[in-house]
């Protein structure tokens, strides 16, 4: 996958995550798991960019690194919302499924960035 390609697909996650915090119920929950998952969803892309301008391979990785924790955060959130009783499973499922998508690159980027550091 291109720089280019992740880094549009981490915007509109990011954008996604918006759409479901503003859906979210009103209440004092669901203020504060939205407030941390829009947090960590928009903050997937905003570090990908980042990782992007790396100055060095131990830089990239140590910048993917954030990627990884951001986007398995907002799993968590995710998870969270579902398990509360706040979102449907089924309202949220394909959300979580791209946030499994990005990590799973992710992961797979920072692998590959430690094989040819080597």
């Amino acid at each position: 996958m291109e720089k280019k390609d992740l880094k549009e697909r981490t915007k509109k996650f990011a954008l996604k995550v918006i759409k479901v915090v503003e859906m979210l119920p009103r209440g004092r929950i669901a203020d504060i798991l939205g407030r941390q998952l829009l947090r960590s969803g928009t903050s997937v892309g905003a570090n990908y960019r980042s990782a992007c301008r790396a100055r060095s391979t131990a830089d990239f990785i140590s910048k993917m690194g954030v990627v990884e924790e951001e986007a398995d955060e907002t799993i968590y959130w995710m998870e969270l919302l579902i398990e509360a009783g706040l979102v449907r499973k089924d309202d949220l499922i394909s959300l979580l499924d791209e946030a499994n998508q990005i990590l799973a690159i992710t992961i797979s980027s920072i692998k590959t960035a430690r094989k040819s550091k080597k």
